[in-house]
């Protein structure tokens, strides 16, 4: 088997996911393939998704593609997807081994576009020490939350920072007030993400925002301080974020304590949301064999373990017990996974997200209520999932 491959991906150049990819996974598989060529291409997380909509269009995919999980339906519908169950001949045995909820994510109609390739989830994580100055520990429930904030305002602090309030974001605080976002047949959103717990979710934020409890970097204000800079500045108190943070501030902070608790609880328990990434492989791939070859070893122990140390939590359920092992850090993340919900599966996730976050950041802001923006939020996604119906 010989040839060239090209591999786009969003892992992290300011942490050491790229260095362990491009110094020991690459060279792993060119022990055993030494002719074929991979051309591994780090893009950030924040323009991938349209670098592949634009590529899409042009016919101009790479071979593989490490694409969010919540990508794998929209680009399936394209039609710019090779369905693994149909077409590569390893997929029962891959699939065998993985996690089922991470393999489900890439199911769309009726057969499956990718593998997972990571999971993750979002915890909360702080400062040890600095909660201890205030006589404080992790909040459990969105109460402790509430009386935390009253404490930390007095000296300024922020109780919490986020940089967004897309679905990766407000989801979280919505299915923990026990709402939700649709059907289970993602066929409708009315009387999910507009329900009285749903309603409840955002009030929950905003009512902090409006309280001076939160930053505007939430409203996407990029002249703030982000959520990892706040935090080592100790001037936000908590933060929500994946097992990656670990990673970049043994890096970029290693004397900060960092530390982790699962969310806080409502009505709803403390349920965070599922993230993580598949591995994909386009219909422009000119070298499917060597494309395969190569998924394959992504999902092998050796690379698998390889990417754990730095912060990406394998999809192998032969490893599972061992993950804490690995990282000790994995521990809340881990237990934060029993709960964990993931994203609508629709190629109109996209457009729901960013509708979302458009109507959320008026109710945070107060320019409308949270009733208000989800009934709007219900009224558009009913629409966009009318269309895949």
């Amino acid at each position: 088997m010989s040839g060239t491959i090209s591999f786009w991906h969003a892992y992290a150049t300011d942490s050491p996911e790229v260095k362990t990819i491009d110094e020991i996974v690459i060279p792993a598989f060119n022990e055993q393939y030494p002719d074929i060529e991979v051309q591994a291409l780090a893009v950030p997380y924040d323009e991938l998704r349209q670098k592949l909509v634009t590529a899409a269009a042009g016919d101009q995919l790479p071979d593989l593609v490490r694409a969010d999980i919540g990508w794998v339906a929209e680009l399936a519908n394209l039609g710019v997807l090779v369905p693994l169950s149909a077409e590569m001949q390893q997929f029962d045995e891959l699939a065998s081994t993985v996690y089922p909820g991470p393999l489900e994510t890439n199911r769309w109609a009726g057969e499956y576009y990718g593998l997972p390739l990571s999971t993750n989830t979002r915890v909360m994580l702080y400062s040890s020490s600095l909660l201890g100055e205030y006589g404080l520990t992790a909040p459990s429930t969105m109460d402790d939350m509430n009386a935390m904030a009253a404490t930390l305002a007095e000296d300024d602090i922020f109780v919490f920072a986020d940089n967004g309030a897309g679905g990766w974001n407000i989801l979280p605080w919505i299915w923990s007030a026990g709402g939700d976002i649709t059907d289970a047949d993602v066929s409708v959103a009315s009387g999910y993400i507009n329900s009285a717990a749903s309603v409840r979710g955002v009030e929950a934020l905003a009512s902090l925002y409006q309280a001076g409890n939160v930053p505007n970097v939430i409203l996407g204000d990029s002249g703030g301080l982000g959520p990892w800079e706040g935090l080592e500045q100790r001037v936000y108190a908590t933060i929500y974020d994946g097992p990656w943070t670990f990673a970049y501030f043994g890096n970029q902070y290693p004397d900060f304590d960092l530390t982790s608790a699962p969310l806080p609880s409502g009505a709803g328990g403390s349920i965070s949301v599922v993230g993580g990434e598949s591995i994909v492989m386009t219909q422009s791939s000119g070298n499917k064999p060597a494309a395969a070859a190569f998924l394959s070893h992504l999902l092998s122990e050796e690379v698998q373990l390889e990417m754990a140390r730095v912060g990406q939590i394998p999809v192998l359920e032969s490893l599972g017990a061992s993950l804490v092992d690995i990282n000790p850090y994995y521990e809340h993340f881990v237990e934060q996974l029993q709960t964990a919900r993931a994203r609508p599966a629709t190629p109109a996730w996209a457009q729901i997200d960013a509708l979302l976050q458009a109507e959320v950041w008026k109710a945070i802001r107060g320019e409308l209520t949270a009733q208000e923006a989800l009934d709007r939020v219900a009224e558009g996604a009913d629409a966009l999932l009318a269309e895949y119906r």
